[in-house]
């Protein structure tokens, strides 16, 4: 049964993370806020949370063989689960796709981006460049290590391709007066398509091995 569309509601420019929780859910979980200020997010197909799920579960599948031979590590995959940026409060935050972050201490514990290892997001074909520049660009300022896109078939239900991003931790030289944009950025460690036959292969943040297999549908 399709879900009924919910025409977007006339809210305020900023809005605090009090008063995002006096929306209704269906609502509520349509919008970030980026140092308060309301940003309405795109929801993606079925074949956008179809491959979401799948993944995660792939990611999840390795995390858990990486700790099984890493005992003093323990990482969380999850899906669309909120990231607060800041080391307080919570009316700054992204909500990627699938992500992986640390163990935490106690359930239900809010997640935030010093705990975060890896956040990702698939990217429709209704997904606009410069929408997601500027989320990578928050990413980065906000210093998760890894950032994965997977991007989908425009005209097929299939991964095109799925690249994976590394936070750069040193500054490029740039000409005597020019500053750079965003005081972080990520540099792209991995790019895979379907036509590369051993599948996703990367060592970092922990081995990582997906064959397209997994992903297909």
């Amino acid at each position: 049964m399709p879900t009924p569309r919910i025409e977007k509601p006339d809210l305020p420019e900023f809005m605090t993370w009090e008063e995002l929780e006096q929306l209704p859910e269906d609502i509520a979980q349509q919008i970030e806020l980026w140092n308060g200020r309301v940003v309405w997010v795109r929801r993606g197909p079925a074949e956008h949370q179809m491959f979401t799920v799948r993944m995660r579960n792939a990611i999840e599948n390795c995390a858990r063989k990486s700790i099984s031979e890493n005992p003093e590590t323990c990482w969380r995959v999850n899906v669309e689960t909120n990231v607060f940026l800041g080391t307080n409060g919570k009316s700054d935050f992204l909500t990627p796709d699938f992500l992986v972050h640390r163990c935490l201490d106690s359930p239900y514990e809010d997640v935030r981006a010093i705990d975060t290892l890896l956040v990702g997001e698939v990217l429709s074909p209704s997904n606009t460049q410069s929408d997601m520049e500027a989320k990578k660009s928050r990413y980065a300022g906000a210093g998760i290590p890894w950032y994965w896109e997977v991007g989908l078939a425009r005209n097929a239900s299939a991964i095109a391709v799925v690249r994976a991003y590394a936070l750069e931790t040193g500054h490029a030289q740039l000409p005597a007066g020019v500053r750079p944009l965003h005081p972080a950025n990520y540099l792209m460690a991995g790019e895979w398509t379907p036509a590369d036959e051993r599948g996703i292969r990367i060592d970092f943040p922990f081995p990582i091995t997906i064959d397209w297999a997994d992903l297909e549908y």
